[in-house]
């Protein structure tokens, strides 16, 4: 068996067991526990920061526009986000595509 072979069953079983182990204790924790809320709070505070080492610290493509460009971008997934589709996370993403690919196009 080849050293990739193994790897990917290790990185497989690694993944399957968190999932399981989250799908038998899913049933013992509430939504509505203080638990389940620092959760929300983490996987929020997650997003935002990589969203913000995006936008701030960008690398690869990004890399190359213009913090003006990035943050129009993502200002205009904000909108598309919040205000045009009522908390559409999928209309965001391709609004932030679609400005950056037309500011881009414009500059």
């Amino acid at each position: 068996m080849s050293e990739y072979t193994l790897l990917a069953i290790a990185c497989g079983l690694g993944t399957y067991v968190w999932r399981g182990l989250g799908v038998a204790v899913s049933a013992r924790v509430r939504p509505e526990s203080e638990l389940f809320a620092w959760i929300g709070c983490v996987a929020f505070a997650m997003l935002a920061g990589l969203i913000s080492r995006v936008v701030l610290i960008p690398s690869g493509a990004l890399e190359h526009t213009a913090l003006w460009q990035r943050l129009a971008a993502t200002g205009f997934a904000l909108a598309a986000y919040f205000l045009f589709t009522k908390k559409n996370l999928f209309a965001g993403v391709i609004a932030s595509a679609a400005a950056m690919y037309l500011i881009l196009l414009l500059s």
